[in-house]
């Protein structure tokens, strides 16, 4: 009896997230599916918008440091 108990503790820990696997939840559930990759990215950005914003700001910063190139 404790085998089935544990069986289904196990299953349910799994299909909830905490702090740490969270926003790795929504990427998944955001951006699964057949849907448009744009319409995926939107809803993304509606459900977590500081996640998306700091995603795009750390997107940017890259981009810059591409774009500033090598100083001698």
């Amino acid at each position: 009896m404790s085998e089935a108990a544990n069986t289904d503790t196990t299953a349910a820990a799994a299909d909830t997230s905490n702090g740490k696997t969270g926003l790795a939840d929504a990427l998944r559930e955001h951006f699964s599916g057949d849907a448009p990759i744009t319409e995926k990215i939107q809803n993304f950005a509606k459900a977590r918008p500081w996640a998306s914003g700091m995603l795009v700001g750390v997107a940017g910063l890259l981009l810059a440091g591409t774009l500033r190139g090598k100083r001698r």
